[in-house]
């Protein structure tokens, strides 16, 4: 059974952005350096929210590249701003480094028609259907690749697959499933 998000809470932006998005712990796992290096040879703007878990690596793989400007770092961040930052982007950027169990961040862009570009790992490829709500790649080469094809990726097709498989009615549903079919077995046992 999936995670599932209310949807009402990240609308379908009506025309996406220019600047690609991360969102997420600032962690070597997450992959904050990746999408740095996307931005930067890519020729695109990152903007990144979230809370610093690994000061060390902050200070020495991710400050020294914020400049204001190119590269952008916010903090962490709501709903409002998530939804802000939603708006601008064209892409999120989601590169981590080690398996994922669910990334909420991914149903919460696509819930926003936001395409994402993640790492073909864990969940990842549960959460982004290759070539219709993103792109799965294995490297920062890949993933500047999967830029261009970005005009690929149909907004509300995104949507709607989170409508269908991550929203907290799909979700709800699926926990039914699962209990019914607990419920029948342990009837089925004592009879």
């Amino acid at each position: 059974v999936y995670n599932g998000i209310d949807l009402s809470l990240y609308p379908l932006q009506e025309s996406g952005g220019d600047d690609l998005v991360f969102l997420g712990r600032i962690h070597p796992d997450k992959g904050v350096h990746l999408a740095i290096e996307v931005a930067r040879l890519s020729g695109r703007r990152l903007i990144f929210a979230g809370i610093i878990q690994d000061e060390v690596y902050y200070r020495e793989r991710i400050k020294p590249h914020i400049d204001g400007q190119e590269i952008r770092y916010i903090g962490p961040v709501g709903v409002a701003e998530k939804n802000e930052l939603f708006g601008r982007a064209c892409a999120l950027i989601h590169l981590n480094t080690l398996p994922e169990r669910f990334g909420l961040v991914l149903t919460e862009a696509n819930a926003a028609g936001v395409p994402v570009i993640a790492m073909n790992l864990g969940s990842c490829r549960e959460v982004i259907k290759d070539g219709q709500t993103g792109f799965l790649v294995n490297n920062v080469d890949e993933s500047v690749r999967a830029l261009k094809r970005l005009g690929e990726i149909d907004p509300a097709r995104c949507r709607q697959r989170v409508q269908e498989c991550f929203s907290i009615e799909t979700m709800v549903k699926a926990y039914e499933r699962v209990y019914e079919t607990v419920f029948d077995l342990e009837a089925a046992r004592r009879s």
